[in-house]
């Protein structure tokens, strides 16, 4: 342990990527692909020998690591890690560019899942290494969240923080009368421990959330093989989905083998990325001791509830309007099961998108063809934007702020009603009303100025304006596929290789348009305020 905890962290990142760079090459080796092997091979054993030699020169001169580097290792992972990805898949397809595979693996790693290629065109390892790095991202996150985020205050975890650094309502003031302390807590040199290492905390957060990360996908990519996937579909599949990435193998919905009982499967998993109740660590964001309470859930539940009964009731009008004879007179539906898979249709994507992952529900199309209407892109643009859980892998706003925001607002309205009352609900209520509905409104207007930043530069480019709109939401959000549920103007000036599908907004970008939503991603990731306290004197201060 005291020899790992000597090695800069994105070294020790960048041997574990080496090494998960063997399982693509077995499997490319397994069914003759020697090429492929050969690739995955070298690029791992050149990244672990790059990795080694500079672990060897960097454990021999350690420095103390500072609360600070964590959070610039964690820019450093989502901005240069892709770049160590993207070796085998440039060598694999060497006439798309160095760029654009660092461009595709920064999309996998942030857990985004949009794709510069089409997915019949690319052989299978390259789609499970698209895979593992979008389930790596995934639990990367699950893991920094409570060691690197939760320390800084920042990541959702700022709206159940205590202002002061203390229990206001239980602990007593110091009395004026005490001396003053010059060396707090975790500041005495006593307490400077390998407990304290910032890589020992994200060391004892990985080994805590990765028996359950890896549990539930290997949970559920059994339940798939035997509902009837295909093994290689199965398994991206359900990394795709406890990483939020919505990464899949296969051209439209992933679950045509193994039909409703596999979207139902997905959607019983899809249920951990909407709170961090269900993931070691993350105690300080719990506002009630039970389940049934959680404000994220019940949000969750009424969010998910109103816009399946909504798109239902879209697609059943529009039946009606298209069932009318030529008279007038409307016609009796008897295509009952036409509605109930509507209805599941839009009670699958609604939690789908909700936690940003943007599969799409085989019963999404036929709802199309049962009322002859659109898809409603929008409402899922919104879902994605209000996103998951705090410290969870979906992205978005996260429902917590929204939570803090509605509650201020009632509470508001209360006010106009009877100014003089007293609102209760203890401890946690009130933080949530007053500093935590202050500082989700911040990090609302933040998100909103960053999708207005993006779209300024992307639309510097020959881009129609909600193309450029749609995409950059699509980027901040870690939601790659929303770009493919709203039609989209194919307004681009180049190609990509042999990428396909422009349509979806991503193959025929140019080079600077990519960069700016590679960055957005990476924004989006992280979240803003984690961004802006890099800029913050206080934080480059000894």
């Amino acid at each position: 342990m005291a020899v790992l905890l000597r090695l800069p962290l994105f070294v020790l990142l960048a041997a574990m990527t080496g090494l998960a760079m063997m399982l693509p090459a077995a499997y490319a080796s397994v069914h003759n692909n020697d090429a492929l092997a050969r690739d995955f091979f070298y690029s791992g054993l050149l990244v672990l020998v790059v990795a080694g030699l500079i672990g060897l020169a960097t454990a021999a001169n350690p420095r103390r690591t500072r609360p600070r580097d964590t959070l610039l290792t964690m820019l450093a992972v989502y901005a240069g890690m892709p770049l160590i990805m993207a070796l085998p898949f440039s060598e694999a397809m060497p006439d798309t560019g160095l760029f654009n595979a660092w461009w595709e693996m920064t999309s996998a790693l942030t857990t985004t899942g949009a794709s510069l290629y089409s997915a019949d065109l690319l052989p299978m390892p390259l789609h499970l290494w698209r895979a593992m790095a979008g389930w790596m991202g995934g639990f990367f996150i699950l893991a920094a969240a409570t060691a690197i985020l939760a320390p800084l205050h920042i990541g959702g975890f700022e709206i159940m923080a205590q202002p002061y650094g203390r229990r206001e309502y239980l602990e007593r003031l110091p009395r004026s009368a005490d001396p003053l302390d010059r060396n707090p807590h975790l500041s005495a040199p006593g307490f400077q421990t390998v407990l304290t290492h910032p890589h020992y905390r994200l060391m004892r957060s990985a080994i805590a959330v990765f028996p359950v990360y890896a549990g539930l996908t290997l949970a559920l990519w059994l339940i798939l093989l035997v509902l009837g996937d295909p093994g290689l579909i199965a398994l991206c599949r359900a990394m795709g989905t406890l990483s939020t990435s919505g990464i899949s193998p296969v051209l439209g919905p992933p679950g045509v083998s193994s039909g409703l009982p596999g979207e139902m499967a997905v959607f019983l998993f899809l249920i951990p990325a909407l709170s961090r109740r269900f993931w070691p660590g993350g105690g300080a964001l719990r506002a009630t001791d039970r389940l049934v309470d959680d404000p994220e859930l019940k949000m969750a539940a009424g969010f998910v509830a109103l816009v399946a009964l909504s798109l239902f009731a879209r697609h059943f009008l529009g039946a009606i309007d298209s069932a009318r004879a030529p008279d007038g007179s409307p016609e009796i539906l008897h295509d009952l099961r036409s509605g109930l898979a509507a209805f599941w249709g839009g009670l699958f994507n609604s939690l789908s998108y909700l936690t940003t992952t943007g599969w799409t529900s085989i019963d999404w199309q036929g709802a199309r063809a049962w009322s002859g209407l659109t898809s409603p892109g929008l409402i899922l643009a919104g879902l994605a934007m209000m996103g998951g859980g705090v410290a969870t892998t979906a992205g978005g706003v996260k429902l917590l702020r929204v939570y803090a925001l509605a509650r201020h607002g009632q509470r508001e309205m209360e006010r106009i009603v009877h100014p003089n009352s007293i609102a209760g609900g203890g401890q946690i209520a009130r933080r949530l009303r007053r500093e935590g509905a202050y500082l989700a409104f911040i990090f609302f207007m933040l998100f909103a100025t960053s999708i207005a930043v993006c779209v300024a530069l992307v639309s510097i480019q020959r881009i129609e304006i909600e193309t450029a709109t749609i995409l950059s939401i699509a980027a901040l959000t870690n939601t790659g596929p929303l770009a493919a549920a709203i039609p989209l103007t194919p307004a681009f000036e180049a190609t990509a290789g042999i990428a396909s599908a422009p349509w979806e907004g991503w193959s025929g970008l140019p080079p600077f348009t990519k960069a700016v939503l590679a960055g957005a991603m990476i924004v989006g990731r992280m979240e803003t305020l984690a961004v802006l306290a890099l800029f913050s004197p206080q934080f480059w201060r000894r």
